[in-house]
């Protein structure tokens, strides 16, 4: 009996309105993604996910939705989505959607009504509207802090509080409302009924909150580090993994499983640790969930050695294999996380070929199979509602570069710059520029993804760690055996017939900052 498609797919994340413009805009768009669907297909994934696309006031980039069941007229129409769907699976590529349930926009029509309606009223539970403390109700419910960092509880003229863990146009849903449950069911079919593939499930850790104060150590504040995507140090999270969640994702289990084909769910949960995370893949709800522990770790054989460890051991006693990601579209690209220039490159090549060689799925992120850095805005260009005081998450999403000597790069039809500038130096980084170029980042990416679906798929799910010196991670999977150089000395190879390596050639020795995959006889 084969392996579910999800279990060591590769998947390509697309962030729509910065991936390819078909209609001049700027802003990239369905009819775009769609055009350039032969490229996602001839770089080797197996599936594309696509973050929001729905009708919104973009005040998160669409994560404040106003319709789950539509298509933001900045994107396209529904056609344009069932479209692209076609296509995609026409080219063997399965298709993932974001789903966002904590959450809607201020401006969602369930919002209104609550607003209008008033306290106690069915509209009201909804969201998670309270009464404030103090004499006058003056003072917010919790003590809590959004993600963003403001306080996250909003008042209203009649005097009560609504909460928000991201921007205060992200009003939080209460899923302990039957209403809230069903609508959610209702959108799982509208998709599902339209051929999506799968759903992955925006702050999945986040539906149910105990509502009550947070309790922090003497002289600390709750969530008291907004440029952690999800302050987890305080041992107390109320707001965050409250045990009933699990309840909604065994119905949503129940749902998907009565589609045919091989639907999935995957989860962004952030948890604890992996052990944590293990609680949401049980056989009767997820079927992926992020981890992120690979993305966390900085240039270190230690620590990565410490994130495949944990990662693996924890998952072992249930049914799920793992996921490894290293970008995505709220962390600083990979590439600029290791340093600056040739080396920051050499060093992001070498652990994504680490990384592909690991046992289950795989996540990339659009424009690291370039090695596109992450970019440095000024201020005034920056759009994120999370860059205050910092450079937000626009770095990482600026579009990408497709073709040309100078932006937009072949974006779109336009000639000035996308909705976010590219660097004028992103000349030599274009799509165009780098195929059929020996050597180039994303001739790499081709030739490591022919090897993994060749060598590493379908192998052992084993790992086993190998001596080596402390800067090195070496580790046997099968017939591959995979060395990683963190460190700053070449280090001898073992024997077998190397098959791709992140760098230049290699025979007895491996040099810093490369990886490399041997075969063995055995």
């Amino acid at each position: 009996m084969s392996s579910p498609w999800w279990r060591e797919a590769v998947t390509y994340q697309i962030y729509p309105r910065s991936f390819a413009d078909a209609d001049g805009d700027g802003t990239g768009d369905l009819a775009g993604i769609t055009s350039r669907l032969d490229y996602l297909a001839a770089l080797g994934g197996d599936a594309i996910w696509l973050s929001p696309f729905y009708p919104s006031p973009q005040i998160d980039y669409g994560y404040d939705v106003v319709d789950a069941r539509g298509v933001d007229p900045l994107f396209g129409t529904l056609e344009d989505a069932e479209e692209l769907l076609t296509r995609a699976h026409g080219l063997g590529l399965k298709v993932i959607i974001d789903l966002i349930p904590n959450h809607t926009s201020s401006s969602h029509p369930w919002f209104v009504d609550a607003l209008a309606a008033g306290p106690g009223s069915p509209e009201r539970d909804r969201y998670l509207f309270q009464d404030g403390r103090g004499p006058d109700g003056e003072e917010p419910p919790t003590n809590w802090r959004s993600v963003f960092g403001q306080v996250a509880w909003t008042r209203v003229e009649d005097g009560q509080w609504y909460l928000h863990m991201f921007d205060k146009e992200e009003p939080d849903l209460n899923w302990r409302n039957p209403e809230v449950a069903e609508e959610f069911r209702s959108v799982l079919r509208w998709w599902l009924d339209r051929g999506v593939d799968g759903f992955r499930v925006d702050v999945a850790h986040g539906l149910v909150k105990a509502l009550r104060d947070q309790h922090v150590p003497a002289g600390e504040s709750p969530n008291s580090d907004p440029a952690v995507m999800y302050d987890l140090g305080v041992d107390d999270d109320p707001m965050w993994d409250h045990p009933d969640v699990h309840e909604v994702y065994r119905d949503w289990h129940d749902l998907i499983a009565s589609y045919p084909g091989e639907r999935m769910l995957v989860a962004e949960a952030w948890t604890q640790g992996p052990a944590d995370l293990r609680g949401y893949l049980r056989t009767d709800e997820f079927e992926q969930a992020f981890n992120f522990q690979w993305l966390q770790s900085p240039w270190s054989a230690v620590a990565f050695r410490d994130a495949i460890v944990t990662t693996l051991d924890a998952l072992r006693p249930s049914r799920a294999w793992p996921t490894w990601v290293l970008s995505n579209h709220d962390a600083v690209r990979h590439r600029t996380r290791y340093g600056d220039g040739a080396q920051a490159l050499a060093r992001a090549r070498a652990a994504t070929l680490a990384m592909l060689a690991l046992p289950g799925a795989a996540y990339l992120y659009q424009g690291e199979e370039l090695g596109l850095p992450h970019v440095q805005l000024p201020p005034e260009q920056q759009q994120d509602p999370w860059a205050e005081g910092g450079n937000g998450r626009d770095g990482c999403r600026v579009p990408l570069p497709w073709s040309g000597d100078a932006p937009p790069f072949g974006f779109g039809p336009g000639d000035g710059q996308p909705w976010l500038p590219q660097p004028v130096q992103w000349t030599d980084l274009t799509v165009a520029a780098q195929t059929g170029r020996p050597g180039s980042t994303l001739e790499f990416y081709r030739s490591a993804l022919t090897a993994r679906r060749r060598l590493a798929r379908g192998e052992d799910e084993e790992v086993r760690l190998l001596d080596a010196p402390e800067d090195v991670i070496a580790f046997h999977r099968g017939r591959l055996t995979v060395v990683l150089n963190c460190g700053a000395e070449p280090t001898p190879l073992p024997r077998g017939e190397v098959v791709i390596c992140s760098g230049e050639p290699v025979s007895s020795e491996l040099p810093p900052d490369t990886a490399v995959w041997l075969l063995s006889d055995g």
